[in-house]
């Protein structure tokens, strides 16, 4: 069950971009002085005074508070937006234009050769020529306003150039000098959603790991390691199909739990294709995945979110409630920018009044509230994209017993450089071959294809994929800002197909909903766990779930509402959303603290909503921890087992950052991981942590002879022997990472969060580095539970997806809502609002969130007018 080939580093990737010439440049610009000084500072924007804005009808103002964080007051709905595209670009124009870079497959236009196979897969998939295509369906308003803010983007830029921009140009320009940016378009804007789409695209990682692990494990053992959702323990957010939003249970062990029996229905449907056959095909797409810039964080289920909403008639103001903090990638600057939308005057030419978080270089407030509503998003997480295994034969394909042409596109790469790079891009019914993409990727498939004794060309992989099908989506956050009631939230909803969220409501007249939207297919046959063959039309898509059959609520009976990325239905609703859920852990912990806030007979407060987000209890300990108190109690007193578990010894489970027995468990969790299941799977199947591996342990656990846990070359033969190596191997390991004195470790001396630039933050050139990058940050908080700042377990303890931003928003009085961004506001390296709300952030504190306009005035530490330019 092992793998000969190099381990993947499973976790948030950034770019390796700049060459190592670059050292020696930037030491030369130090030693210049004062102009490194000028150099870095002189793209910060002007805040404050006045500044002509072309295009412009009446003049604006930008209200900014002491974060930074601007407030945008128009006389007109276009005004607003072209102060929006403006405002954004003064902030955050290079993460704007490396964006779009990525998006449209054409990083090698910045740097060059390196970036190739990444422009060849995304061009690939044709990100950018979806988002052309969504341009043409939006109605003529929508498509305005996307106008109207790329007017105010390039307004910005016909004043500034290179530096002026941001310091990042200043280090592009010593590789690159002929780089210069070209004018924003709105399907630069719309190209995000693609991205948005990729990093939320639920279970892809899962189906590859399945279809590689087919290829040695039997599929009782591929099903110990991915099992289905307990409905037993854990809750529903909806009671449709069978399920239980109030069902919450000790997260320890459970044996005899019901879990949804589907998880690995489709293990052996491809019996005429044994995944041997196409494995090298597998592990090239595994190798794709892992290789492309993750905007948003880590893809598939180790993404996560949390946000609830608690009715009026539970809360201390008889108002609703309501959270979010989605869990996303950490990097620098923030993914979300916080931005506030009023028209002086609210009519139907004007109809905005909203606050919230949105994206830079897209329009709109994505989270948040208007004057009328608020809502929140977490990730569904629905089964929306298929591997197909083709057999390919020239330019044709197989398709029920006929070969039929393949679909053959034709494009070019441009390199910063060097030559053109020419591709080819085949496509069949399904959607791209994505193991097709250029002869670097071919000699990889056909190396290992030859070492496997099979022909090169036999299988291909495809991908069906929802968001290549052009949709409304660009157009539905207008929809939402402007909604005013549950009507025209859903209605709203019924736009945004992809990526498809949970989306929690609450609005002043104290109703409170659910709503999942988007385009969910529906199969012929197969459950979407593991690729399926693509010469059939057994396996194909046969259309989409209507959205009235998604699963929706207003105003339960309980008075709350949680989602957390666990099941939204139970394991009888008639239609099949994924069998991939997330495993509930920590939608658990949050039922369980809202029950009990509502059973004392206490009225819920935005402060107790706060302080649950922060909730740092580990159900895995629950699980584990007594387990190891045994073991312990029968070791050699002066063993690592023993002491280790006399550590733990009246710990309560959480992973707080001053913990020492946090810090001793987590790093017992690694080295369990790795003995029982990491030395026995492929590279490129390591366990890293997180909830599923929660579920895999907690159902192993039960099954104390279990195959798994046996290991003659570590001599482990059963649970309790492999929990004792283990936990021996990890008060060694703990020792030389914090030192022989267990009174002074601490959880947050190895967990820690580092935020990295995501174009260059991981260059490799040390001067680009201090520069862009910041930390690292003690921190609590762990995999999968509230405070989720998650870690990969293959590859160490430091942070790499974390609540990239809080909120909890008081239908009451919305000036007393509070917010917290993961980094700040700004993009510039060195601004004073770069980093300056992490310190807060890693402290689980928020900032004042004016609304009103008084408050917003009043909160103001400086105040821009945007005129309109002179004719």
């Amino acid at each position: 069950m092992g793998d000969d080939t190099p381990r993947l580093r499973r976790h948030h990737r950034v770019l390796r971009v700049v060459g190592g010439v670059l050292a020696v440049l930037l030491v030369v610009a130090a030693i210049a002085g004062g102009a490194g000084f000028w150099t870095v500072t002189r793209s910060f924007p002007q805040t404050s005074g006045s500044l002509d804005v072309p295009g412009l009808q009446k003049p604006v103002t930008v209200y900014r508070d002491s974060a930074g964080v601007p407030q945008i007051v128009a006389s007109t709905a276009d005004d607003l937006f072209r102060a929006q595209g403006f405002v954004h670009a003064q902030d955050r124009f290079w993460e704007m234009d490396f964006r779009r870079h990525v998006t449209a497959g054409r990083l090698s236009e910045m740097f060059g050769a390196s970036q190739v196979p990444t422009d060849t897969f995304i061009r690939t998939l044709g990100w950018r020529r979806v988002a052309e295509q969504e341009v043409k369906l939006l109605d003529p308003t929508a498509l305005r306003y996307y106008q109207d803010y790329a007017d105010g983007v390039n307004a910005y830029l016909a004043t500034h150039s290179g530096a002026q921009l941001s310091v990042e140009y200043a280090v592009l320009g010593l590789q690159n000098p002929g780089y210069r940016p070209e004018k924003w378009t709105p399907a630069d804007s719309i190209a995000w959603l693609k991205a948005m789409a990729w990093d939320l695209r639920s279970n892809l990682e899962e189906e590859v790991d399945r279809g590689l692990l087919a290829a040695t494990l039997t599929p009782q053992q591929i099903a110990d390691l991915h099992p289905g959702y307990d409905y037993a323990a854990h809750p529903t957010i909806t009671a449709e199909g069978g399920g239980d939003p109030a069902r919450t249970t000790p997260d320890a062990v459970a044996a005899g739990s019901a879990t949804d029996p589907g998880a690995t229905a489709d293990a052996g449907a491809l019996a005429t294709a044994p995944p041997s056959d196409y494995r090298a095909q597998l592990e090239q797409v595994s190798a794709s995945l892992e290789s492309l810039p993750r905007l948003m964080g880590p893809a598939g289920s180790d993404i996560g979110s949390n946000s609830w909403v608690v009715s009026g008639a539970l809360t201390a103001t008889g108002k609703p409630l309501l959270a979010n903090d989605p869990h996303l990638g950490a990097s620098l600057p923030s993914v979300w920018y916080q931005v506030g939308l009023h028209c002086a005057t609210v009519d139907a030419q004007c109809p905005f009044d909203v606050s919230g978080f949105g994206f830079s270089g897209f329009p709109g407030v994505v989270i948040g509230h208007n004057d009328r509503i608020s809502w929140g998003f977490t990730n569904l997480g629905p089964d929306v994209a298929d591997l197909y295994v083709e057999k390919v034969s020239g330019d044709t394909y197989e398709y029920d017993g006929a070969q039929v042409p393949l679909d053959v596109r034709r494009e070019t790469i441009r390199v910063a450089g060097g030559a053109d790079v020419p591709l080819t891009i085949r496509s069949t019914r399904h959607g791209p071959i994505i193991t097709d993409l250029s002869d670097g990727y071919a000699a990889i498939a056909k190396d290992q294809a030859g070492k496997l004794g099979i022909p090169a060309q036999q299988f291909q992989l495809s991908l069906e994929w929802t968001a290549l099908t052009p949709g409304p989506t660009a157009g539905a956050i207008f929809a939402f800002d402007t909604a005013h009631d549950w009507a025209g939230f859903r209605a709203a909803a019924a736009e945004f197909q992809v990526p498809s969220q949970n989306l929690v409501y609450a609005d002043v007249d104290g109703h409170i909903g659910y709503q999942a939207p988007g385009s969910v297919p529906i199969r012929a046959a197969g459950d979407g766990t593991v690729p399926v063959p693509g010469w059939t039309s057994q396996y194909g898509w046969v259309g989409t779930v209507p959205y009235d059959q998604l699963p929706s609520v207003l105003d339960p009976p309980s008075g709350y509402i949680v989602t957390a990325n666990n099941a939204a239905v139970g394991p009888d609703y008639p239609v099949m959303i994924t069998r991939d859920w997330e495993y509930g852990y920590r939608a658990n912990q949050i039922a369980v603290r809202l029950q009990g806030l509502i059973a004392s007979g206490k009225k819920v407060t935005a402060t107790q909503m706060a302080a649950i987000q922060g909730d740092t209890y580990d159900a895995n300990a629950a699980t584990l921890v007594p387990l190891l108190h045994t073991v312990g109690e029968a070791a050699d007193p002066t063993s690592g087992v023993a002491r280790g578990a006399a550590l733990l010894a009246g710990w309560d489970y959480h992973d707080d950052a001053d913990s020492a027995a946090a810090a001793y468990f987590n790093v017992f969790w690694k080295n369990l991981l790795h003995d029982a299941f990491g030395r026995k799977l492929p590279s490129t199947a390591q366990p890293t942590g997180g909830d599923r591996w929660f579920a895999v342990t907690q159902n192993l656990v039960a099954q104390p002879d279990s195959p798994w846990w046996a290991d003659s070359e570590l001599g482990t033969s059963d649970r309790d022997s492999m929990i004792a190596r283990a936990a021996d191997q990890a008060w060694t390991e703990a020792r030389s990472l914090m030192g022989d004195d267990p009174s002074r470790w601490r959880w947050d001396r190895i967990h820690t969060l580092t935020l990295t630039n995501a174009s260059l933050g991981e260059s490799g050139i040390g001067p680009v580095e201090w520069l862009l990058n910041r930390g690292p940050y003690p921190i609590g908080g762990s995999a999968s539970v509230v405070e989720a700042t998650g870690w990969d377990a293959s590859v160490g303890y430091g942070a790499d997806r974390v609540p990239s931003m809080r909120m909890v928003v008081d239908l009451a009085d919305f000036d007393r809502s509070r917010w917290i961004n993961l980094a700040g506001a700004s993009g510039h390296a060195f601004d004073p609002h770069y980093t300056d709300q992490t310190d807060l952030w890693a402290a689980n504190k928020t900032l004042p969130w004016a609304f009103s306009r008084a408050a917003i005035a009043a909160a103001a530490a400086q105040t821009l007018t945007l005129r309109p330019a002179s004719r």
